[in-house]
Formats: structure tokens, sequence, C-alpha cells
């Protein structure tokens, strides 16, 4: 593992893998890895500098805790123009994680709620342990979601849930976050990084121009109008399959040199 070649804040760390996987930690346990000022800089100056070998990115946190969301004691003295500049800056932050160059993995345990929640929720995966819990207080603390959590959440799990979950301070464990659909998978206590690794080493052989696909035209498939979105469909599918790495894996495929797909 070679560190990224960027400054980052003390409270994160990115290392990368010579198979193309990057980790970056949340690195402020003593605070739940509660995500100040200087870590919403670092996470956008982290995803801004990803080296072209860099295919894919898991994020977890150091300790008993993903993220207990933003570290109020950044906001307490913000009037109304410093809150907007303050939302938007992590809107800039996560937005290259949702809308960039590589899939990225979240390990949720412990703590994730408010702003954690909104990191987890600009990921493209995310694997929870039995310890993970799910919540938005900020509706208890007279706030809003500022991190882009009211357009990311309700595509997860409905507007009608969020709206209950910030009125009524409901908290979400693990099991029932996965029905609800907070995660995509629950996994065994301790294997979150593990299994988020073994998942980023398989992203990243993938075909770029087929995860480029799935990562920015699919989104914008499904938020078309059904018309527009079928016809970027078969514009995307016409691009993937004219493509070169395209073409040689499914030649192995026919060639019997690639193998089927099954189910154990």
């Amino acid at each position: 593992m070679t560190p990224l070649a960027a400054a980052l804040p003390p409270s994160l760390a990115c290392a990368i893998a010579e198979d193309g996987v990057a980790i970056l930690r949340l690195a402020r346990p003593h605070k739940r890895n509660a995500i100040d000022d200087a870590t919403v800089e670092g996470i956008a100056v982290c995803f801004a500098a990803l080296p072209e070998r860099v295919r894919s990115v898991v994020i977890h946190g150091e300790g008993e805790h993903f993220c207990a969301g933003l570290d109020l004691s950044a906001v307490t003295e913000n009037d109304a123009t410093a809150g907007v500049f303050h939302s938007r800056a992590w809107h800039r932050a996560f937005d290259l994680i949702e809308s960039g160059r590589v899939p990225v993995i979240a390990v949720l345990h412990g703590a994730v709620i408010g702003g954690g929640l909104e990191l987890a929720a600009a990921c493209h995966i995310r694997l929870a342990e039995p310890s993970a819990y799910f919540a938005l207080p900020e509706g208890q603390r007279g706030l809003f979601v500022g991190g882009g959590g009211s357009v990311r959440v309700p595509r997860l799990i409905g507007t009608a849930r969020m709206l209950d979950m910030m009125l009524t301070g409901r908290t979400y464990g693990a099991e029932e976050g996965l029905a609800a659909g907070f995660a995509q998978y629950l996994v065994a206590a301790g294997t979150g990084l593990d299994r988020a690794m073994a998942m980023a080493r398989h992203i990243a052989t993938l075909a770029p121009l087929s995860v480029f696909a799935a990562l920015h035209a699919l989104p914008r498939i499904a938020e078309a109008d059904p018309r527009t979105g079928l016809l970027m469909e078969s514009l995307m599918a016409a691009i993937a399959a004219g493509d070169g790495e395209a073409k040689l894996r499914l030649r192995a495929f026919l060639e019997k040199r690639a193998p089927k797909v099954t189910r154990e």
C-alpha cells in the first residue's frame, strides 16, 4: 500500500494497493469519526487527486463507528449565509464520490447517522455489519440535512421513511436497515473491510466503459422519462458493445475461456 500523493488532514488517511484499490479511512475515532470542515475538504482533495491507476475505492471508519455525522461544533456560530456555503462544501465533496470516475464502497459499522448517512448514501455500494445503526437526528437538533441527504437518502429508502426518521428520531438497526434499503449487504461482524476489499478488487478488473455506464448513464436513465431513458440506454449499449475491450471479453466467453454465471 502506498499513501495518496496529496495532503490530507489528520482525520483522513488514504492508501493505494497495487491492484488499483484505494482505501480511505475516517480517522477521528475519539469523535466517532464526526466530520468537521477540514475532513470535508480532505475528502474533496482525496477524490480529486486519485491517480489514474485507481479503479475502485473503499471507505471505512476507524474504531467502533463509521461516522457520527457533522461535528456540531463546526456550525454553532454560523449565520444563514455561512450555513449555505458550508452545505455547498459538503455537496462538492460528496459529488466527487457519487459522480466521480471510480465506484466507491462504504463499510458501515456502529453509528451511521446524520452526515455519516449522507456520506454513505453518496457511495455506490454499502456493506453493513451487525453493529451498524442508521439515524437522522437533525430534526431533533433544530436542523435540516445539508450534505445531500434530502436528495440521496430518499432514493434509497423513500421520502416517507426519511420524513418519519427526521420527525420522530427513529433509528434503524443493521437488519431492518438492510430491508429498508440503507445497505445492499449485511455481513458478519468484523468482516466488512475484507468483504469490501474483495468486492473492490473484482470491480477493478471490469471494463472501464462498463463501469462508466453503470456510474453515470444508469442514474440518469433512472431519473429520465421512459422514452428518453430507453433512447439513452440504446446509445450506451451500442457504445459499450463497440468498445475494444468488450469485444475481447465477448470473444473469450464464446470461446469458453470465461466462466458462465452460476449460483452455488
